[in-house]
């Protein structure tokens, strides 16, 4: 049974990339613009989400950069390219914050939230026990509760992750359902 808060405009959405806004490539990276490829009905779940929350921000692991398949900068042209394509469709993000770190151990890699508190000393007004952490693996699951997050799965890439779950608070097979279903909480 997915039980959502009661979420205002004080509340903050933190959003993973790769298999929740964009197709996830398998064992593989998104390593420029003609690779990504929206998932179907994300745009339509931004601009349902755009009025909902304070803040809007992107939390994405990519160890394409500390692997030197991607640089900064080629990031960058798909995060404008995506963010562009977003704003068109009556969507927003306010931020993005990438983990270029190959380590697990890093404080920024998720499931470690450090990204989380990057966000807030950047907007110190975010209360992250006002927050939603969606994502499509454990480790964004993870790092919602580290940061003290409710969190919400898609079950886009990982169908078989079980639920309930002990990091996971709702579950939606994407984004879209998660946005409808935010609008009714």
């Amino acid at each position: 049974m997915n039980v959502l808060p009661h979420i205002n405009e004080e509340w903050t959405l933190f959003l993973d990339r790769d298999g929740v806004i964009n197709a996830e490539k398998k064992e593989e990276y998104v390593l420029s613009w003609d690779e990504f490829h929206f998932l179907p009905g994300v745009k339509e779940a931004l601009a349902l989400l755009n009025p909902l929350f304070k803040r809007i921000v992107i939390v994405t692991n990519q160890k394409s950069i500390g692997k030197g398949l991607l640089t900064e900068d080629g990031l960058h042209t798909i995060h404008t390219n995506m963010l562009r394509e977003i704003q068109q469709t009556g969507g927003r993000i306010d931020k993005i914050y990438f983990c270029p770190d190959l380590t697990d151990e890093s404080p920024n890699r998720k499931p470690a939230p450090g990204m989380a508190f990057q966000a807030k000393a950047s907007n110190p007004e975010i209360d992250l026990a006002k927050s939603i952490m969606i994502g499509n693996k454990l480790t964004d699951m993870g790092f919602g509760k580290n940061a003290g997050m409710f969190t919400i799965f898609v079950a886009t890439t990982n169908p078989e992750t079980p639920f309930p779950h002990p990091l996971i608070d709702a579950r939606f097979d994407n984004l879209l359902l998660a946005a409808t279903a935010l609008t009714k909480a």
